[in-house]
């Protein structure tokens, strides 16, 4: 073996690298852009979880509880009817709500102090938080009705009557993450396919040939984009009957919106694997804009982080990106059970819908007939 001729080798690899700036920054801009994206969204500190209270008590310990809760730092709390409460906690306003009965003080007298949380059920992090309050506030509570004086409090034993508006306390992290995920994976998997084969295409002089012939620039976008839509469509359908059948991620929406959302993210993913191909000369390059552009749009779509927890500049970014509406309308289809007749629904939708006529004018004006 000729430690020259592999000396010849190594130099001309490098060589390569030294002349292609654009892998030179998937490899050193790449990570430092993904990894402060990572610090500014685990690094933060999360907002309060909303809180509603209804203090029914004719007693002093629910002001007691009220008074706890508040001084707390883990909630933000108001002061609700039962019927405001309720109505807030469906629309999302709030994600959870304490219920202290009008007995409340007179059952803990008798041993036994039985207050209701009613929790959202779409918000693991947020009920979380809710839940470490409360068992925080409620000693607190009990010692200072007890330090009062005239009533002779004994230390009750304390039962929490939980339930959820949504879904139930048995939802485990695949089902309250499933929903998403389930059209991130085809819209990445799309992405991906759309942009190396269409790549291929002109890499190959197909495209070229199809710039040269009578055909319309649109007709061939169009054309390619049915093709791909088609295959992306089947993908979908997989996906879908995989996720809620096999894996049984919980769904209590309609299974023809679900996959109509997944459409439209397909659709947007083949179109925009149309556009960002056309500035790639390789199909390595076209797999690198990746980590530049899906990878940021996936980690701020709140997948991951709720777009809440985000710096209030990186929340900005977040609600213009198509994957939020993706991820929130999912959730509220799959997790919420909520069709077309939420204004949630309608506006996510929309913006889906947009997202893919945007991404086909970009496509469709961007192609050019000659490859580099």
């Amino acid at each position: 073996m000729s430690f020259r001729r592999t000396l010849a080798i190594t130099t001309r690899v490098l060589a390569q690298f030294r002349h292609d700036r654009r892998t030179l920054a998937i490899l050193f801009v790449a990570p430092v852009f993904i990894l402060w994206l990572f610090s500014l969204l685990f690094s933060g500190q999360s907002d309060p979880a909303r809180m509603g209270v209804v203090n029914l008590d004719r007693g002093p310990l629910g002001e007691a509880i009220v008074q706890e809760l508040g001084s707390s730092d883990r909630v933000t709390l108001e002061a609700l009817s039962a019927a405001d409460a309720a109505t807030q906690l469906e629309e999302g306003d709030i994600d959870a709500y304490l219920l202290l009965p009008a007995d409340l003080s007179a059952t803990a007298l008798q041993g036994s102090l039985r207050p209701e949380l009613h929790l959202r059920g779409t918000d693991p992090g947020a009920e979380s938080t809710v839940a470490r309050a409360l068992a925080q506030s409620l000693p607190g509570a009990i010692a200072a009705v007890v330090q009062s004086g005239p009533i002779p409090f004994a230390l009750p034993t304390v039962d929490v009557h939980t339930s959820t508006l949504f879904g139930n306390a048995e939802l485990s992290t695949i089902d309250l993450l499933g929903s998403a995920f389930i059209g991130l994976l085809v819209f990445f998997l799309v992405y991906v396919v759309t942009s190396v084969a269409f790549l291929r295409e002109r890499s190959q002089g197909t495209l070229e040939r199809l710039m040269a012939s009578p055909l319309k620039r649109s007709e061939i976008v169009l054309g390619y984009m049915i093709g791909f839509t088609m295959v992306a469509l089947v993908q979908a359908a997989e996906v879908l009957v995989f996720g809620i059948w096999l894996v049984g991620i919980y769904n209590a929406g309609n299974l023809a919106l679900i996959f109509g959302m997944e459409a439209l993210l397909a659709l947007g993913a083949v179109n925009l694997g149309i556009f960002l191909s056309t500035f790639a000369r390789s199909e390595f390059q076209a797999v690198q804009f990746i980590p530049l552009v899906i990878t940021p749009m996936m980690l701020l779509s709140g997948v991951i982080v709720p777009v809440s927890s985000e710096p209030d500049w990186l929340q900005v970014v977040s609600n213009v990106l198509p994957l939020t509406y993706a991820v929130e309308g999912l959730k509220a289809v799959m997790l919420e059970g909520r069709g077309l007749e939420s204004t949630t629904v309608q506006v996510d939708v929309a913006v889906l819908a947009g997202f893919a006529l945007l991404a086909l004018v970009a496509a469709s004006t961007t192609l050019r007939r000659r490859v580099d």
